[in-house]
């Protein structure tokens, strides 16, 4: 049987920080990181490919602001504009990705599917707000959408320039169709899925499926997924070619090779940010804990580079290291 990995996009794979969010940049930004996923294609591997859509969900949700206010549209609960999100990444990727293994001669079905995502209606996340969505605005606009609308915001960190809405963000407890996913991705099938960490549902006392008005991590969706497919490796593709210990500081350090038991130290100690890597380290953690084989963190253009990349196994004595390095 061929392996299987999942492959979790990041924002910057689609859309860049100093960007303004053209179709044209995110196309170009799209190609470019699927480029370096044919290696694993070419190792005989089938894959899954999952996204972020940080930025694009949040514009989905002020244009329809500013319609409602314009043009008096009504304006859609945030999981249809998560499943609006879904789609047209989705069929963004699947171009691209065509175009791409046409390029390489590579003869594969690529499969869009809209995902829903089983929540807690009980989580307390939806208490507690803290996904960011959108654009940043100033503290005078983000005072006036949370007076008008009831919005949330907190201020961005890392430029303090700035003010960022945020929406709960619960656990995810089951992929819908996640059956689905594994049969077409094990016949040689590339399915994108998990759009956005899936379009957020709960099942009520009577069995129907409602939906709930929040924003799933997608990294911990991916990773949920990865597990109930029963992939064997989960890949996260970031900004950066690797996991730091005290990143930014002058004492940061290169954490190239981690087992389960080294990963939860560091999380308790909080070495990780918890608005950036540390819910990734948790994802691939949760993977390899649930039976996955390693989780792999990186820039999308070194992800072919072996010797780039911070691995995370279960067990480190178990890993053969001159297998996954370019030594």
């Amino acid at each position: 049987m061929s392996k299987l990995a999942v492959i979790a996009l990041g924002g910057n794979a689609l859309l860049r920080d100093n960007q303004t969010g053209t179709i044209e940049e995110q196309e170009q930004n799209t190609t470019e990181t699927l480029e370096n996923i044919i290696f694993l294609l070419k190792e005989g591997f089938n894959i899954v490919i999952s996204h972020g859509n940080g930025p694009q969900v949040g514009n989905i949700v002020m244009r329809n602001d500013a319609g409602e206010q314009m043009y008096s549209i009504p304006q859609m609960p945030l999981d249809v504009c998560v499943a609006d999100s879904q789609g047209g990444i989705g069929y963004m990727i699947e171009r691209a990705l065509k175009n791409v293994l046409r390029k390489h001669k590579i003869d594969k079905n690529v499969l869009t599917l809209m995902t829903s995502v089983e929540v807690d209606p009980q989580d307390e996340a939806f208490s507690n707000p803290t996904k960011r969505i959108g654009k940043q605005v100033s503290q005078e606009e983000a005072e006036q959408l949370n007076a008008s609308k009831g919005w949330v915001f907190k201020e961005e960190k890392k430029s303090k320039s700035g003010y960022r809405r945020v929406v709960p963000s619960p656990q995810p407890i089951n992929i819908v169709n996640w059956e689905v996913i594994e049969r077409n991705a094990r016949q040689g099938t590339i399915v994108i899925a998990v759009g956005g960490g899936g379009i957020p549902v709960y099942v009520d006392e009577e069995g129907d499926i409602r939906p709930a008005e929040a924003v799933i991590d997608k990294d911990v969706a991916s990773s949920l997924l990865a597990n109930q497919i029963k992939a064997d490796r989960f890949y996260i593709l970031t900004d950066v070619p690797f996991v730091y210990a005290n990143f930014g500081e002058p004492d940061q350090k290169v954490l190239e090779f981690l087992d389960a038991s080294d990963t939860q130290k560091y999380l308790n100690e909080g070495t990780f940010g918890e608005g950036s890597m540390a819910p990734k380290i948790k994802a691939a953690l949760q993977f390899v804990e649930g039976g996955g084989e390693m989780s792999v963190i990186t820039e999308s253009k070194k992800l072919e580079d072996k010797s780039f990349g911070t691995k995370i196994t279960l067990n480190y004595d178990d890993l053969d290291l001159k297998k996954y390095q370019n030594i």
